[in-house]
């Protein structure tokens, strides 16, 4: 009984302390390739939510909703490859209805409508100075500064948003270590570029121009970040001493079938060598795109490799254990307490 108590007791406290959300599109300045990107802020809200439809995606959420006053924990949400800042909308709903600021953004030349940047150091080293660009903005901005606890900062981040979380956590890239992924690993459809540029002679390189660039728009590790909460990351260029200054805690998860970003060398890889590692969880039979959203039928239709789980896989179920661990995770790691 008393263990049944303990198991239960977390459950019934994050019943208890939802509220209604509200959020409002910003415009984050780009350091990176300059001009500005899009994105989201989520927060708690004394109005009750409603279900709002922005293009294929369902927010139970209400736009422009009055805030709930006083300084809140915040934290920033990195899409992954070709990705969206609504891609993950649920996890920022349900942490902002326990009582957190979320921000969302897109990452430019690397989103669902413009993938022109991607293999390039203005995605490879810019992702990171971009989520740090979405910290400024809020806490410079009048709107939001006063909502937000500059003490009590984390990133989320899926897949190539994922790498963004651990670099921003303090983690070092070694882009050559993509050549050895890439001889174990011939087929992977990533490695055709670093294929040819092997035949050119070329490879080393651009990988060393890659990696020169790492602190090209200022140094990507932000310790205002105090934790980070990774899903199914690109994680296949960092070693040991990439990660020996992740010095924050760090919350891994990935599926267990991911063929995308294979665990062995992600995700499994990068455990062992974090000092301050969590946690990690498995989503047993799934694979890469179980951290996106659930999807609406409309997205189901527009996007079905996205959309569909392997057999055995239920996504919303899937869900509401990501986004409690998240919660769980956040509010130890950033000293909140139940909302």
């Amino acid at each position: 009984m008393l263990l049944l108590l303990l198991l239960f007791a977390p459950a019934v406290a994050i019943a208890q302390a939802a509220t209604g959300v509200g959020f409002q599109a910003v415009t984050i300045r780009d350091p990176v390739n300059g001009g500005t990107t899009p994105g989201y802020v989520f927060y708690p809200s004394a109005q009750a939510s409603k279900i709002t439809w922005h293009g294929p995606y369902e927010l139970h959420a209400t736009p422009d909703a009055p805030p709930i006053a006083g300084a809140k924990p915040l934290v920033v949400i990195s899409h992954g490859h070709a990705g969206s800042d609504l891609g993950h909308h649920d996890l920022a709903v349900y942490l902002a209805s326990h009582g957190f600021m979320v921000a969302t953004l897109e990452h430019p030349k690397d989103n669902f409508h413009d993938t022109s940047g991607v293999g390039t150091a203005a995605v490879l080293d810019g992702r990171p100075i971009q989520v740090k660009a979405a910290i400024d903005e809020l806490l410079n901005d009048p709107r939001w500064k006063t909502l937000i606890n500059p003490n009590r900062i984390g990133v989320a981040g899926f897949s190539a948003g994922g790498y963004a979380a651990l670099v921003v956590a303090g983690a070092v890239p070694h882009f050559d270590l993509f050549i050895g992924y890439c001889r174990r690993h011939p087929k992977d459809p990533d490695c055709g570029l670093l294929e040819k540029l092997e035949s050119e002679g070329t490879a080393t390189a651009a990988l060393a121009a890659l990696q020169a660039s790492v602190d090209h728009w200022g140094k990507p590790a932000d310790p205002r970040v105090k934790a980070a909460f990774v899903m199914a990351p690109l994680s296949l260029v960092f070693d040991n001493a990439s990660l020996a200054h992740v010095d924050r805690p760090v919350f891994l998860y990935y599926g267990q079938d991911d063929q995308v970003l294979l665990p062995q060398e992600n995700a499994l890889h990068i455990a062992p060598l974090i000092k301050t590692l969590a946690g990690t969880e498995m989503i047993p039979k799934a694979g890469h795109y179980v951290f996106l959203s659930p999807c609406s039928p409309r997205l189901a239709n527009d996007a079905a490799d996205i959309c569909k789980d392997p057999p055995g896989v239920d996504r919303v179920a899937a869900h509401r254990k990501i986004n409690a661990n998240a919660l769980a995770f956040f509010r130890k790691t950033l000293g909140v307490a139940t909302h």
